[in-house]
This record gives C-alpha cells, sequence and structure tokens, in this order.
C-alpha cells in the first residue's frame, strides 16, 4: 500500500510540476483570472464512483464538502503551530511559512481518494492521545467560497475548516499516507508573499512576474514609490496654504 501510494504521489506530483508552470504562465497573462469548463453533465455521479466518507461528509456540511468534491483551484499552504510572539502571516489561526504549489486534477484525486474516500485511512472511534502539529494546509477554492484540509504529523490527522468551525479526524491508521503527503508537497517550498502585496486576484502568494518580483523587493521603500512623492507635494502645498478657507480636501 506505502509503495502504491508512493508511486501514484510520485506520478501526481510530475504533472503537478508540468500544471504549476501552465497555471503560471496563464496568471501572468491573466493577472489571476481563469475560466474554468467541464463537461456540462460533470455532476452526475456514476454507479462506482468513489465518494466522501459519509461521517466526514456528514460532520463538515453539504456547502463544505461541496467546495472540495466541485473544487475549482487547491492551493498549498505551509504551516507550524504559531508561537506567543508570532506578529508573521497566519492562516486559520497558524503560522504560514511557506506556499508548495497549486494542486492538478491528478493529485486531488490521489489526496481525496486516500485521504477522504478510504475507510482504512481513518479511525471514527477514537482520538489519539497527541498535539496535532499543522504541517500542510490544501484550500479547496470554489468561486469566492473556500475549505481548508489541514494535514498534521507525527501526530497523524487531518482537520477541515468550514464556516468558522472545525472537524479534526483521527489519521492514525494512514499515517503512512499522510507523512508521504506532507514529505512530498513540502519539497515544493516557495517563500510566502502576500497576495493582496502582489495585487493578484488569486491567493496564490507567490511573485510569478518580475513586476510582482521588483513590487516586493521595494516593499520597505514604501511599495509604491508614488506615495513618498505625494508625500513631498503634500509638504509643499501645505507651506502655500495658510488659514482655514485655504484647507484643500484633494476634491
Amino acid at each position: 500500500m506505502k509503495h502504491k501510494f508512493a508511486g501514484l504521489m510520485a506520478v501526481a506530483l510530475v504533472l503537478l510540476s508540468f500544471g504549476a508552470k501552465a497555471a503560471d504562465d496563464e496568471l501572468m497573462i491573466s493577472e489571476g483570472v481563469q475560466s474554468f469548463q467541464q463537461d456540462p453533465n460533470a455532476w452526475r455521479r456514476q454507479e462506482n464512483q468513489k465518494t466522501i466518507l459519509p461521517r466526514i461528509a456528514d460532520s463538515v456540511g453539504k456547502a463544505g464538502i461541496a467546495n472540495i468534491e466541485s473544487s475549482e483551484q487547491i492551493f498549498c499552504y505551509e504551516l507550524a503551530n504559531k508561537p506567543a510572539d508570532y506578529k508573521g502571516y497566519t492562516l486559520d489561526g497558524m503560522a504560514l511559512t511557506g506556499f508548495c504549489g497549486v494542486i492538478n486534477d491528478e493529485l486531488k484525486k490521489v489526496i481525496t481518494d486516500e485521504l477522504l474516500m478510504n475507510e482504512n485511512n481513518v479511525n471514527f472511534e477514537a482520538s489519539e492521545a497527541c498535539v496535532v502539529q499543522p504541517k500542510i494546509m490544501l484550500r479547496f477554492v470554489r468561486g469566492v467560497d473556500y475549505t481548508d484540509v489541514m494535514l498534521s504529523a507525527p501526530c497523524h490527522s487531518f482537520a477541515i475548516f468550514y464556516g468558522g468551525k472545525v472537524r479534526v479526524f483521527n489519521a492514525k491508521p494512514g499515517a503512512e499516507m499522510i507523512e508521504t503527503l506532507v514529505s512530498s508537497l513540502q519539497k515544493n517550498h516557495a517563500d510566502f508573499v502576500s497576495p493582496a502585496l502582489l495585487n493578484q486576484l488569486l491567493p496564490l502568494g507567490v511573485a510569478q512576474t518580475q513586476e510582482q518580483k521588483d513590487l516586493v523587493n521595494k516593499r520597505m521603500k514604501p511599495i509604491r514609490e508614488w506615495e513618498d512623492q505625494q508625500k513631498t507635494q503634500a509638504e509643499e502645498a501645505a507651506k502655500k496654504q495658510s488659514g482655514w478657507n485655504n484647507l484643500n480636501f484633494g476634491m
């Protein structure tokens, strides 16, 4: 089982490397806007099609599960427990330590099949006496909504975040699967940069164009050089104007 899953992961990650490059190329052109096309009958389940385990689906709810099943993009982030004095970026209350790629359809199938659809990898009857150690967050995005799936190791478990609630599942039976997922995805590490800083419409968190990289380098200047120019102009204008009837409100 371990070798089979590792083999599937290897194939999927090779595809991920090509898929991520293609996605980057598209995003560089369209600033994060992509069109998604699918078979109009894709919503119809086939008779033998695997589904998310009922106890997971019932716990999370239809809307949260719909984001996973019908996700249009899946983003991978690296996490760690947040120290008390931590002031960096966070995700669902945890320290955000890196970006690990855009998950393609092949890798999504491997992840959902083994993590959410394989009853042999989840223990619903017992909880482990260990402290959750967040490693990876997979954000399943559908429209403007999303569901987060967090992987923990070596306290092997996964948690699903949706609608302000979190559901934690014991994945000790699938420990090898969790370890393989975590170690494989961490190999795609890239330093995280705020999407808002990059003016990205999709939350990739990695500079994709030279212009965006230059923008990051200027972050401490401040970000927009014209802010300094505006400040100088405002100071000069203030010197020329005095008295309450000469106030300029920028209208």
